[in-house]
């Protein structure tokens, strides 16, 4: 039989047009159309609520690929726990659910897609329930298989589908009314197109992102909730900001990718809107607030009055704890969930945020240096609001062993400024000890609000208290006695909790902290003051930036300079701006080359022309041409000179708030900002997060700190 049948096969193969009865004839064309069928490669999506709408997101290529691994694995799925999206969420596989690690955020759906059908109102695809999607796909396989098509299925939601062909697949939705008299639903209404397999419809599918993480930045939100014209959440700003990190160092930094020396930076959202209105100052700002313009009071009882809640003792301390205590909470975590973490940490802050920062470094203490310099100087420290307790005094003047009589006769800081030495002797406290602390206690009760009799010394420029910067900075611009009373820079009495890291960089987007400053009464920032626990200082602002002021003049007051231009990211300047800078030399040149003529002709016509002294006079224009025709270059040489010295000045020192460089950056403004600065002023501050420039002289900054340059240095 085996014989007879390969022969049929063989005349099957030779005859293009076999007969109706051949029974090899079918099975041929059966084994032909049932090799066809292959099966659909799924993708993982997860549904997100953008705009009151459910939108199914792909994960990228190497999540969805972990997923399927691990849903194919064999193993129950309950319990199983899968890292996505460079481990900033969790994916629950077997509760089909995706949880924010680091933020608290609404948990999404997941979903294993493999059939999809087009929405209503955009062309975005939906897709189908896995158990449904499983039912198609076993239909389409019989369909090919046996290449009987026009199947019609049911779905639950009692809508209807139709497969056509491999390549003509609708799906139509009941229509309402339709199924009053029990009638089947029918394929009435506007058909939707239905793909097989997620490369057959139009997403975009990310790679993922580098392993290695080599550096960790907390970005800080400012006033309200939404921090962009969008009016999108601080985690969705900073998930652009990650975005277009990723693209730039694919870009500028591929040689040190591809010599595996890079991974990336991980920018990790801080949020203080939602605890700080959670305290419920909301209800009671709202039985004060007046019914009318109701969303107009709403946003500014929900943005603009943060900025007042920082300048108040109770809801400052509540803000400062809550970023604080969030930058710590998730830098734990965060080493927990990647213990092969080597590499540094740096912050950021928009708007308030950067102010916020920058209160929390400036009363920062970096280890026992600082301790041994309050004791020597313990006049500095009562006016900032980090006031050490009585526990901690005690254990400056190596007195602890007396805190628990203190405690047990309940005597705190207010009560023992108040002791006397016969107080302190009833209580059991020897003469050595007594004298200690009663001379600690009234030396820090004199020093406030007094006159200091000489300027601080540039040493204690190192210190984190702002109050002695401010004195020294009084001082030091030549002020009388009055000069020197410490009326502190205006900070709110909190106290400021420690960071568990030394960030290395600051940089602050759209800041206020110079115009804050200056309002806290400070006029000049002492060249030597640095932070105590961090290094580096940028601050990074839009031209048209209303919210935004320099810091620079507030270090060297007697000079005029201008910021350092951020380079785009593509190189050079923008088109606008040299075009402008070169009719700005032109005009210069025409300026300079108009005067000369001017002096040439007003010579020429003021000279007396007398008849007697011509042929002197021509002997003397003869020696006076030479000279003039020196003399005119020479002041053309001399303004190009100017301006060649102008562009090349020496380098200015700014003190050593950014360790000797440079503190103010500006970014360059687009084409079309440049029409009207008042138009895209608003828009100017909110810009930061999706500005390739911003995120390029972050990522620069971040890297040299590794001796990781730039690809080629950008003009």
């Amino acid at each position: 039989m085996s014989s007879v049948e390969s022969h049929q096969e063989q005349v099957t193969q030779l005859d293009p047009s076999p007969s109706p009865n051949s029974c090899s004839s079918f099975e041929l064309i059966d084994m032909d159309a049932g090799s066809l069928y292959e099966p659909v490669s799924p993708h993982w999506f997860y549904c997100k609520i953008i705009d009151s709408k459910e939108t199914w997101i792909p994960f990228n290529s190497e999540d969805s690929q972990q997923l399927e691994e691990a849903y194919g694995s064999g193993k129950d799925c309950n319990g199983r726990v899968v890292p996505t999206d460079g481990g900033r969420y969790d994916v629950h596989l077997g509760e089909r659910m995706r949880y924010a690690v680091y933020w608290d955020e609404l948990a999404s759906e997941v979903r294993r897609c493999t059939w999809f059908y087009k929405g209503d109102k955009d062309n975005k695809y939906v897709p189908y329930a896995e158990s449904f999607s499983q039912v198609l796909e076993e239909t389409y396989m019989l369909a090919v298989t046996l290449d009987e098509w026009k199947k019609k299925l049911e779905s639950p939601n009692r809508e209807i589908i139709i497969l056509h062909n491999p390549k003509l697949m609708v799906h139509y939705q009941p229509v309402a009314g339709s199924d009053e008299w029990g009638s089947t639903p029918t394929e009435q209404g506007r058909p939707r197109t239905v793909k097989r397999g997620v490369e057959n419809i139009s997403v975009d599918i990310h790679c993922g992102e580098p392993l290695q993480i080599d550096h960790l930045v907390f970005v800080v939100h400012g006033i309200g909730p939404a921090c962009d014209l969008r009016f999108r959440s601080i985690v969705q700003c900073v998930n652009d900001f990650r975005s277009v990190s990723l693209n730039m160092l694919q870009t500028h930094f591929k040689r040190a990718q591809e010599n595996q020396q890079i991974g990336r930076v991980e920018f990790l959202p801080v949020n203080w809107h939602s605890p700080l209105h959670s305290t419920g100052v909301d209800v009671d700002l709202q039985r004060i607030t007046l019914p009318s313009i109701n969303r107009l009071r709403h946003f500014t009882n929900d943005t603009i009055l943060d900025v007042f809640f920082y300048n108040s003792p109770t809801y400052c301390q509540t803000i400062v704890d809550t970023v604080a205590s969030e930058m710590n909470r998730i830098y734990t975590l965060f080493l927990q969930r990647n213990p092969d973490f080597k590499g540094g940490v740096s912050i950021a802050g928009h708007s308030l945020g950067s102010l916020i920062l920058f209160d929390i470094l400036t009363n920062q203490k970096d280890s026992l240096g600082d301790i041994d310099s309050e004791k020597d100087s313990p006049d500095i420290v009562m006016d900032q609001g980090d006031a050490p307790t009585l526990e901690e005094d005690l254990k400056k003047l190596q007195l602890s062993e007396f805190f628990s009589i203190f405690e047990k006769e309940k005597v705190d800081k207010e009560a023992l400024a108040l002791c006397t030495d016969k107080d302190l002797q009833e209580m059991g406290i020897p003469l050595g000890p007594r004298k200690k602390i009663l001379n600690y206690f009234r030396t820090r009760k004199n020093s406030k609000g007094i006159d200091r009799s000489s300027p601080q010394s540039a040493s204690g420029a190192n210190m984190c208290n702002i109050p002695k910067e401010a004195e020294f900075c009084s001082s030091a611009d030549g002020a009388g006695s009055d000069a020197y009373l410490d009326v502190g820079i205006g900070q709110v009495s909190v106290k400021y909790p420690r960071l568990i890291y030394k960030p290395e960089i600051f940089f602050a987007f759209g800041s206020p902290i110079g115009m804050f400053l200056t309002v806290r009464g400070l006029k000049r920032i002492d060249p030597n003051y640095k932070f105590p626990t961090c290094k580096g200082f940028f601050n990074i602002y839009h031209p048209f930036d209303p919210v935004a002021y320099r810091i620079e003049p507030m270090v060297v007051p007697g000079v005029e300079f201008e910021p350092m231009l951020i380079p785009h990211h593509k190189g050079r300047k923008r088109m606008h701006l040299e075009l402008r800078e070169g009719l700005t030399r032109m005009s210069m040149d025409l300026k300079n080359n108009l005067l000369g003529s001017l002096r040439m002709a007003w010579k020429s016509f003021t000279r007396a022309q007398y008849p007697a002294l011509q042929a002197s006079e021509t002997a003397e224009e003869a020696e006076a041409e030479p000279e003039s025709s020196s003399e005119e270059p020479s002041d053309v040489t001399t303004e190009e000179t100017s301006v060649a010295v102008k562009e090349e000045e020496p380098p200015i020192n700014v003190g050593m708030l950014n360790g000797g460089q440079r503190i103010d950056y500006v970014l360059q403004e687009k084409p079309i900002e440049s029409f009207n600065e008042y138009l895209f002023a608003l828009q100017s501050h909110l810009c930061y997060w999706e500005s390739e420039d911003t995120v390029l002289l972050v990522l620069k900054e971040i890297y040299q700190t590794q001796g990781i340059f730039l690809d080629q240095p950008l003009q």
